[in-house]
């Protein structure tokens, strides 16, 4: 008996290793971790329940029957993060370079059923060479296998994938249906053909990082919702970010203790809003002053800066928040501001997250470049997405609201729940200058009358009273307040319910 025990654990120790001491410390002169110390800094300590840690690949082509590594590049299995359940798997560079197998598929599969049977979040370390060239078809197959799931997980568990390594050809194409993805810099890329295949094809010369670092793909594709220096500030991130989530979208998302006053009063926020119309101020000042303890969880921070996504907490509940930005492009709604926050509101929908709109936007940004890309089937995903978002919605309009802008922006005809104004806001179809030189064209060369005109038009609509007088606006409240009356809506809230009209699904304009 002893010496079967031995046995045991001499094939975990095999296992444990990967792909040997030489190679680990390969992986560690890279600045990155193992795959097993990369799951030992995620979850709880001593929570990790490994499985399938003896499975090794079937190949029998091109040698590949004398080198079979146990675990076949990927570990898996599941734990805890601040006591919550989730499943893991950490693809092993240092075995066959976490290339990806029939069986190494299998088990990346396995804990994706078990995520979804059990109801708790999948998070993914990614870092593979790709797909194992010696199994060929099968190799894809196993591929398919796991986008599949990705698919029917989708708003049902949360997903997140961490990229940690090389991600490239069709691996990539399972980070990009989850809902997270972070990058870690210098050792992180992602692209669907590599630099070779590129210089080969369009004659282009990129390095990795050019064509897909974490840089490029934080900055300009926004595939990547944040990069981080190292390993560790990564999966610390990660852990953050968990405790903002439900497990599965039958639940609610976790209540934390709070150590701060619902009632709070920010006089500072009485002065945010600058006199003059023309002037930016910071939006996320804001966010931070009405959440508990200013904490802010942001997403996709340098991509389309002019518009801020993440999550705060209020009264030690997750609210997901969409925020114009007026310090970047005024607060104008583009297109990549347009798509980065449907994709947030639409996340937070799925998952029962109330969201929480902050609203300073003068309008949709002009120009040919914006209307040739297609601005109109953009902008109309954050209209689709607000409007049929069913949680729990409060908007809260600081400054402009013109034009269409204004309805996109979780307003009351999208079904808004709880809209209230600063003093300082101005809901009305365009600017009071705009407004004047439209209405008295017949004017525009007798300055004095345009100006009386202008003044005449901004005393009568650059103000919330009008909307407040056709009740789109519930109430005009002062803005050292907003803590408060931004708690007591949500909890006023908490029991909402309300059903969209049966469909097999929507048809949103992708």
């Amino acid at each position: 008996m002893t010496d079967i025990l031995q046995q045991l654990e001499d094939r975990r120790d095999a296992a444990r290793m990967g792909g040997g001491a030489k190679r680990v410390d390969a992986q560690h002169a890279k600045g990155k971790l193992t795959a097993r110390e990369r799951i030992e800094l995620l979850l709880d300590e001593g929570s990790f329940e490994e499985y399938d840690m003896f499975v090794a690949h079937r190949c029998i082509d091109f040698g590949m029957q004398d080198n079979r590594p146990y675990g076949d590049g990927v570990v898996t299995g599941w734990g805890t993060i601040n006591g919550r359940q989730v499943y893991v798997f950490s693809q092993d560079f240092t075995v066959l370079g976490g290339s990806v197998s029939a069986t190494h598929a299998q088990k990346i599969c396995k804990i994706m059923d078990m995520a979804m049977q059990n109801g708790a979040p999948v998070i993914g370390i990614n870092d593979s060479g790709g797909a194992r060239i010696q199994e060929g078809v099968d190799s894809l197959a196993g591929y398919g296998e796991v986008f599949q799931r990705n698919i029917e997980a989708s708003g049902v568990i949360p997903q997140i994938s961490v990229i940690m390594g090389p991600c490239a050809g069709g691996a990539v194409y399972s980070p990009a249906m989850t809902d997270f993805i972070f990058m870690v810099k210098d050792s992180s890329y992602m692209f669907v053909t590599g630099p070779d295949v590129v210089k080969t094809v369009t004659n282009e010369h990129v390095t990795a990082e050019e064509l897909g670092g974490a840089g490029t793909h934080t900055k300009k594709s926004s595939v990547a919702d944040a990069a981080f220096e190292n390993d560790v500030e990564a999966l610390a991130e990660v852990r953050r970010l968990v405790d903002f989530l439900p497990l599965n979208n039958q639940e609610k998302p976790p209540r934390r203790p709070f150590f701060d006053d619902v009632g709070r009063i920010e006089d500072s926020l009485d002065t945010l809003v600058p006199e003059n119309p023309n002037m930016p101020y910071d939006m996320k000042e804001l966010i931070h002053k009405i959440g508990d303890e200013g904490d802010f969880y942001e997403v996709q921070s340098e991509f389309a800066k002019n518009i801020v996504t993440g999550f705060i907490r209020l009264e030690g509940q997750t609210v997901g928040v969409v925020a114009n930005q007026p310090m970047v492009l005024a607060g104008c709604l583009d297109i990549d501001s347009s798509r980065k926050a449907a994709r947030f509101v639409r996340f937070c929908d799925a998952f029962e997250i109330p969201l929480l709109t902050l609203v300073d936007v003068p309008g949709f940004l002009p120009g040919t470049g914006q209307e040739y890309r297609g601005v109109i089937k953009h902008g109309a995903k954050l209209l689709f997405a607000y409007g049929e978002a069913t949680v729990p919605k409060v908007t809260v309009i600081t400054r402009k609201a013109y034009g269409g802008a204004y309805v996109v922006m979780s307003s009351k005809h999208l079904r808004g729940d709880i809209t209230y104004a600063w003093p300082t806001s101005e809901v009305a179809v365009m600017g009071a200058k705009g407004a004047t030189e439209i209405l008295y064209r017949s004017e525009l060369d007798d300055a004095e009358k345009i100006a009386a005109r202008t003044a005449e038009y901004e005393d009568r609509f650059a103000n919330p009273f009008v909307a407040a007088e056709r009740g789109f606006i519930d109430e005009v409240i002062q803005p050292h307040s907003t803590r408060k009356r931004l708690c007591r809506a949500f909890a006023g809230l908490r029991g909402k319910q309300r059903k969209m009209p049966w469909k097999k699904h929507d048809n949103i304009p992708l």
